[in-house]
């Protein structure tokens, strides 16, 4: 049963140049579905300080370097966003940060200030894949237990060892307080399923991933990308 009686009616999720799709489109599934059931507006907030509320796009940006053999994809897609960082909605309740190789550009500095900010506020901050680099960087993840992307582990982990994180392979998503974290980018969408399970019910969940036709994974504790990597 439902263990937040004060469910959060206002989330946003936080988009960037180089945002992961299905990081971002999985979850917004989920929401927009459970919007139907229960009272929910959804913002988009760009991580741009500019009030234009430009398109951002999930093309990897100029100033970050692909690895070794990969090369930077030609197809993606763009988001409109509600707000941006200029003028962001200050009823935000809930907040998604998905993840991307734009994650790793230096411009997302205000992004990261926002998060900081904000999080004393809200009543849940969730991130999916990368997009954990985002809370870590904000210090939201200090002292807590947290999962990240599994193929960028080392990277990811290494980078952000010195504050305390109590970093975790395994889980597929894990909840700290009111901190949640999903593994890599189809992982978001399974999160947002036991984010719903938690805030509200697990009828509702199962009632939203059927809605779906969505085989959810709904084991926080076991991904099998945990191996596969």
């Amino acid at each position: 049963m439902a263990t937040d009686t004060a469910a959060p009616t206002k989330l946003a999720i936080l988009i960037f140049p180089g945002f992961e799709p299905l990081d971002t489109f999985g979850p917004t599934e989920i929401f927009q579905m459970l919007s139907s059931q229960r009272p929910l507006t959804l913002y988009w907030i760009s991580s741009s300080t500019s009030p234009a509320l430009d398109p951002v796009s999930s093309f990897v940006p100029d100033d970050v370097p692909m690895p070794p053999g990969m090369t930077k994809h030609t197809a993606g897609t763009t988001i409109v966003p509600t707000h941006t960082l200029a003028a962001p909605p200050a009823d935000v309740e809930a907040i998604l940060v998905p993840g991307g190789w734009g994650v790793m550009s230096p411009a997302n500095a205000p992004a990261v200030d926002y998060l900081r900010a904000t999080f004393p506020k809200l009543k849940y901050a969730m991130s999916v894949c990368n997009g954990a680099e985002f809370l870590a960087r904000a210090g939201i993840l200090d002292g807590r237990r947290a999962t990240t992307n599994k193929a960028l582990w080392t990277h990811i982990t290494t980078a952000h060892a010195a504050t305390g994180i109590k970093w975790d392979k395994k889980p597929r998503w894990v909840q700290d307080g009111n901190v949640w974290t999903a593994g890599g980018v189809s992982a978001g969408t399974d999160m947002a399923l036991g984010w719903v399970a938690h805030v509200w019910d697990e009828e509702l969940a199962r009632k939203i991933a059927n809605g779906a036709e969505y085989e959810w994974r709904n084991d926080p504790n076991y991904d099998v990308f945990a191996y596969v990597w």
